[in-house]
């Protein structure tokens, strides 16, 4: 049975992990309108910080059916969602205690503060997960 039409699974997840870079940034920041994001998280979140965001969301995408031939690229994109879950615990170790205030004052920004390293985990355990399976079969 002939399936090009049918887009694999790992391809889905780099698809997947796309949407969420790109549509995450432009929700969360309220089309970068969210004063409060960048505030909280001056360094990562400022407005170059959201477009490279979106620029790692566009990776992906790019490499949504070509990830076989780039598995050195995936790794990348392993360590770069570490870094990210990283600079995430380190805030939450630092600033975590505003969380409750914060969800008064906007609760999507206090969800974005609260979810987003947990978000890059999951994507980045699947990076990895697909960098090994394309080391092996490659």
């Amino acid at each position: 049975m002939h399936q090009t039409n049918l887009v694999p699974v790992s391809s889905r997840g780099f698809i997947a992990a796309g949407l969420a870079n790109i549509l995450g940034v432009l929700i969360f920041s309220l089309g970068f309108t969210n004063t409060l994001l960048t505030t909280l998280s001056p360094v990562v979140f400022s407005t170059f910080g959201l477009i490279s965001i979106i620029l790692w969301g566009l990776a992906y995408l790019a490499v949504a059916r070509a990830y076989p031939h780039v598995p050195y690229l995936v790794l990348v994109f392993v360590i770069e969602k570490l870094v990210y879950v990283i600079t995430w615990v380190q805030w939450l170790a630092q600033s975590g205690q505003t969380l409750p205030g914060l969800f008064t004052q906007s609760s999507l920004t206090a969800a974005f503060f609260a979810l987003y390293g947990l978000n890059d985990l999951a994507f980045g355990l699947f990076f990895a997960v697909i960098a090994v399976k394309t080391w092996r079969t490659g």
